[in-house]
């Protein structure tokens, strides 16, 4: 779903203070059955640390290019790292490792990104995926998703954050992108992961106000290169197609037509197409993200150019502070098993 833009707006018109008022049952219940399954449900302690990379709001945040990063980092440290994920879009429910004969109409975009750094097994119960990724050796999983979901003890949570659209009106959905109250979210966080869209972006107060006594890591997308020269027609179905195009034109892309569709679109033949009638009136080439493109019917990727990003983070030495007890575990009960080995 594309999300309302009276979630952007805690006041006047553009808020649409009837139409949330009249959600407000709903979004009350949303939230009342959110807490009471995280305080009810019994978590599986998989026996190897567990980094939770989540958000408090429907919609992207940039939650894959930071699981990428843990994946690559940890990798590099000489650890067995697994990536966990449900497979958002898939028919597989798992759980099951993502392997190279996969789409993603089987196991979803996100996985078929991940499992380019990493080992990824995808699984609708994540406490079943995770007793399948320590079978599989994992001396560490990184949980992609899952804030909210309590099937699985969590060794350390980082909520990554919107610096633009932070946490909208404040309120739970449907009434507001919240999938829980704020409070709560936060409660549970280790970490705030501040996603801004460029490195000079100015946090607004009031997101400023909310993130108060929160560790906070400011970071931002960066493009891995250059656009592509030539005129550009972009598409995208992401969380916020808007901010890939705004990217494209701010880092030099000359732009010509844009179409966004809603996050994790499935593109038709027609779709595509279309498409390439719409850039070639206009003598452009068609471009697109990393998540988009494992999403095109395959006879056509050929044609369509990928921009791909990667996370930066200002204050890498912070996040580092917060990884830090939990890597050294890992280490240490790496060494375990090795000697027991």
């Amino acid at each position: 779903m594309r999300p309302p833009e009276f979630w952007l707006h805690k006041y006047g018109r553009d808020s649409a203070p009837m139409i949330r008022f009249l959600l407000s049952p709903i979004a009350w219940v949303y939230g009342w059955a959110a807490a009471r399954r995280i305080r009810t449900t019994e978590s599986y302690d998989a026996g190897v640390p567990v980094i939770c990379v989540g958000n408090a709001t429907l919609g992207g945040t940039g939650k894959t290019p930071v699981t990428m990063y843990l994946l690559n980092s940890l990798s590099r440290m000489g650890l067995n790292v697994v990536g966990l994920t449900r497979g958002y879009g898939g028919r597989e429910k798992g759980p099951i490792p993502v392997q190279k004969h996969h789409t993603a109409e089987d196991v979803g975009d996100e996985p078929l990104l991940l499992a380019r750094h990493a080992p990824i097994w995808v699984s609708a119960g994540r406490d079943e995926g995770a007793r399948a990724a320590v079978a599989y050796g994992a001396d560490v999983i990184i949980m992609d998703d899952g804030h909210q979901n309590p099937q699985l003890q969590k060794t350390l949570s980082l909520l990554v954050v919107d610096a633009e659209t932070g946490f909208g009106n404040g309120c739970v959905f449907p009434a507001g992108p919240l999938r829980e109250k704020l409070s709560a979210a936060l409660e549970r966080a280790d970490a705030i992961i501040l996603m801004k869209p460029t490195p000079d972006y100015e946090i607004e107060d009031d997101l400023a106000d909310q993130l108060k006594g929160q560790v906070v890591v400011p970071a931002y997308l960066a493009p891995v290169g250059e656009p592509p020269k030539g005129k550009l027609y972009a598409f995208a179905g992401i969380g916020r197609p808007n901010k890939f195009f705004d990217s494209l034109r701010r880092n030099g892309g000359d732009v010509v037509g844009e179409i966004p569709y809603r996050d994790h679109y499935k593109y038709k033949d027609g779709d595509i197409e279309q498409l390439f009638m719409l850039a070639s009136e206009l003598d452009a080439g068609l471009i697109t993200t990393e998540k988009d493109y494992v999403r095109l019917p395959r006879g056509y990727r050929k044609g369509v150019q990928v921009w791909p990003v990667k996370v930066q983070f200002e204050d890498e030495l912070t996040l580092r502070r917060v990884l830090h007890p939990v890597i050294e575990a890992t280490k240490k009960q790496s060494g375990k098993k090795g000697k027991r080995g």
